[in-house]
């Protein structure tokens, strides 16, 4: 056992004793580039005589071994790679530039816009340099995915023709609704809390005005109301400034004349209730649901070091905005769609009128 250790407690000195070996100690817990030790010679030198001695080594090592070793020290250089080359752009691209810019590649120089016809290498270039540009994209390599099934495309282009001959350039109601009313729809992020909680909330301000439904959020005792609340902020700012909703009639028309403001209007909702609307152009919530989402990850820190895990969902909501005169407008198709409903089953007499062609005898 005293021999074992003797040993290795001298194994670093025999180490250095070999003066040919650059010996680079071991690193842990740390992440170190890949480093190379050459000489900065490289021509063969004599080797030169140690002493084999344990005793001699044991002096070089701490230094009294006299002149330290006159041979070059190792150098240290990073690993690297060959320098990375960039493809150009072709032709047709969008993006090339008619003026030369700045340039992309590490070696230096390169075109930013092929001309026709330029296949050879430019002033300032080698053909190394000109030769590792990518292939042309054209319509034909990209066909496989623009247009994978030309047959069907052709045959929908085909049909879509034939229906605008057939409808004489004449747009459809669900065509005129898009094109004449504005709607939106906008989900919110989501919220810490379940569907059971955020359901009510949702049905609450299903069918109000946004104005009054955030004033329902500001008053409202539920801890999600305050994520509703600036939700519905959200969604009213968006429908303002993409759609154009809720900016109010036009107080002045086209010609310069003043435009007279709507008169109020009485309405019956779906269920029943009356509304009396006086801005045709004001937000409305139409439809409002909860969607589920993911379950997160929590901890109950009980007693005795119980710990229980939770697992507490997420919800949001998404809420449809349309303006009020879509609201009049279902309203007024009701009312149409019941009236012809009522004439249908009104009984009619026939008209007075003298009866003739009639014999007391049998025509036969």
């Amino acid at each position: 056992m005293a021999t074992m250790a003797s040993l290795h407690s001298y194994g670093h000195l025999i180490r250095s004793a070999r003066s040919g070996i650059t010996y680079v100690p071991r690193r842990t817990l740390t992440y170190t580039p890949i480093r190379r030790a050459e000489e900065q010679n490289n021509k063969p030198e004599a080797p030169k005589q140690q002493s084999s001695s344990t005793f001699s080594s044991i002096k070089n090592f701490f230094g009294f071994g006299g002149k330290a070793s006159e041979a070059p020290k190792p150098t240290v250089r990073k690993a690297s790679g060959p320098p990375k080359k960039e493809g150009a752009l072709s032709t047709d691209s969008i993006f090339a530039e008619d003026e030369a810019g700045p340039k992309l590649t590490a070696s230096g120089r390169t075109p930013s816009r092929k001309q026709a016809g330029a296949g050879a290498p430019k002033e300032g270039e080698t053909a190394e340099e000109a030769d590792y540009s990518i292939e042309k994209r054209n319509r034909a390599n990209m066909a496989a995915v623009l247009d994978p099934r030309p047959k069907a495309r052709l045959t929908w282009e085909r049909k879509m023709a034939i229906r605008e001959v057939r409808q004489r350039g004449r747009l459809s109601k669900t065509q005129q609704i898009m094109r004449a009313e504005r709607e939106t729809l906008a989900k919110s992020h989501w919220f810490k809390t379940s569907i059971k909680k955020l359901g009510p909330l949702a049905r609450q301000i299903a069918g109000k005005n946004i104005d009054e439904a955030i004033v329902q959020m500001q008053f409202s005792k539920k801890k999600a109301a305050k994520d509703v609340l600036g939700h519905l902020k959200h969604a009213k700012n968006m429908a303002i400034v993409r759609s154009g909703m809720g900016l109010g009639a036009q107080a002045v028309g086209p010609d310069g004349e003043e435009v007279p403001k709507p008169k109020p209007l009485t309405i019956v909702s779906k269920t029943g209730e009356r509304k009396t609307i006086t801005d045709p152009t004001s937000i409305y919530i139409d439809q409002a649901w909860v969607n589920r989402g993911p379950y997160g990850m929590d901890f109950d820190h009980r007693a005795r070091g119980v710990i229980n895990r939770l697992r507490p969902p997420h919800t949001s909501l998404s809420v449809v905005l349309k303006e009020e005169k879509t609201r009049i407008r279902e309203w007024q198709d009701r009312e149409a769609r019941e009236l012809r409903k009522r004439k249908a089953k009104l009984w009619t007499q026939l008209p007075d009128r003298p009866v003739t062609q009639q014999n007391q005898y049998y025509s036969w």
